[in-house]
């Protein structure tokens, strides 16, 4: 999982990391053949931590398939808010997030850092209520 996290973020995340966060009983793993996604549930809200899919796999509908499920997982869990945080220059992640309803509700200013020494900001988005639950399915049907 951390070689996997480490192909697709600037600030990867450890096999330490990973292995803290999976050992609360608060954490959620969703996995597919392409990726997973961390959630930290806490019902009724949970807040998606990261989803990181395979270089070779992105653009083939697999981050929504996994957004999907993580949505119906968390909703089965008694959640119907769901947070998350993303850098505002991931186009492809905002897509993915604005298509399953999520709404911008936050920014943080520089909040990340890039290797080539820019900064950008983090949007906090949020889906609300029942969202969780119709867009789950929505995330995850089609194929591209």
């Amino acid at each position: 999982m951390a070689a996997l996290h480490a192909a697709g973020f600037a600030r990867c995340w450890t096999e330490a990391e990973i292995a803290a966060l999976l050992s609360r009983p608060t954490t959620l793993c969703v996995t597919s053949d392409a990726g997973f996604a961390l959630l930290q549930i806490i019902p009724p809200e949970a807040e998606i931590l990261t989803i990181a899919i395979a270089h070779d796999a992105r653009g083939r509908g697999h981050g929504r398939a996994l957004l999907g499920q993580a949505l119906l997982a968390a909703s089965a869990k008694g959640c119907d808010t769901v947070f998350l945080e993303v850098d505002a220059r991931n186009a492809p992640a905002l897509a993915l997030y604005r298509r399953a309803g999520f709404t911008q509700t936050g920014l943080r200013p520089s909040y990340y850092a890039h290797p080539d020494g820019n900064r950008s900001d983090a949007l906090t988005m949020t889906l609300v209520g029942t969202l969780a639950r119709t867009n789950a399915g929505s995330a995850q049907s089609g194929g591209t």
